[in-house]
């Protein structure tokens, strides 16, 4: 009991520092709700990173924990020293906070949201409409053609909402069809010719984005932060970049690729 308690007041703590009395007082009064069975479905918090509040999903969804890695544990603090980025996309946005999240860190940047799971979608859709034309929210996975997929909850990581995954759309039962977008097709929405920042956390499925493909667009991309899903995630990104130089660095669970260059004398 005690552990928990200081496990309680630590996680408390955190939060104040990161995101103020005010945010952390709300984030107490929702956890004591669901002592209590009182929870409502949706709460509406604001962290002081953004400049206007999102909505989180609760009882028992992934919505709050997604929150305390981005807003509290500023998993992506990694990436704010690139220099004015103009366009991000967000592959495996979830509920749009780290793309609010980037919206606010870099005031000139419009953003490509990408979510393939419809429940993720309408939330991360309704917490990025105040951005207004910088943020254009898809429906959708990325892959590494443009192809129907299936989509499948509850059978990656924890099954929560933050772990949805697609596949080859081979019907199958648990499964919905959604639209699958190549990069190329994507960065052609935006009418631009570079992507400053690459976010990919996107389940597995950088074994098939990184795969043979991704050498027809990879010499467009400037920086990349990846969550990599295992060993062979990591041999497939890897080898993609093997005709390219880069800072690598680590944040966490996250591999930042900065300032990806050709190599001068590629293999």
């Amino acid at each position: 009991m005690l552990q928990q308690f200081l496990k309680k007041t630590r996680t408390i703590r955190a939060w104040r520092r990161s995101v103020g009395w005010q945010t952390t007082s709300a984030f107490v009064v929702y956890r004591f709700a669901a002592v209590l069975g009182l929870q409502p479905p949706a709460v509406t918090i604001k962290p002081p990173q953004t400049a206007h509040a999102l909505s989180a999903r609760v009882r028992g969804s992934s919505d709050m924990d997604v929150f305390s890695q981005i807003f509290v544990e500023d998993e992506y603090a990694c990436v704010r020293g690139i220099h004015s980025p103009a366009l991000i996309f967000d592959l495996g946005a979830n509920v749009g906070y780290s793309s609010a999240y980037f919206l606010n860190a870099f005031p000139a940047a419009a953003i490509i949201a990408v979510e393939p799971d419809p429940a993720n979608f309408e939330v991360c859709r309704a917490n990025l409409a105040p951005y207004g034309g910088r943020a254009r929210v898809v429906l959708g996975a990325v892959w590494s053609s443009c192809s129907r997929l299936a989509l499948s909850r509850g059978t990656f990581g924890d099954g929560r909402e933050w772990a949805s995954e697609v596949r080859e759309a081979a019907e199958q039962p648990g499964t919905e069809a959604v639209q699958g977008w190549d990069v190329p097709s994507l960065l052609r929405l935006t009418g631009k010719e570079r992507i400053d920042l690459l976010k990919v956390d996107i389940e597995g499925s950088e074994i098939n984005v990184f795969g043979p493909e991704s050498s027809s667009w990879l010499h467009k991309v400037s920086n990349i932060c990846i969550e990599l899903h295992g060993p062979h995630c990591e041999e497939v990104f890897f080898h993609a970049l093997r005709d390219f130089e880069y800072e690598l660095s680590h944040s966490g669970e996250l591999t930042v690729c900065s300032n990806l260059r050709p190599k001068c004398n590629p293999h």
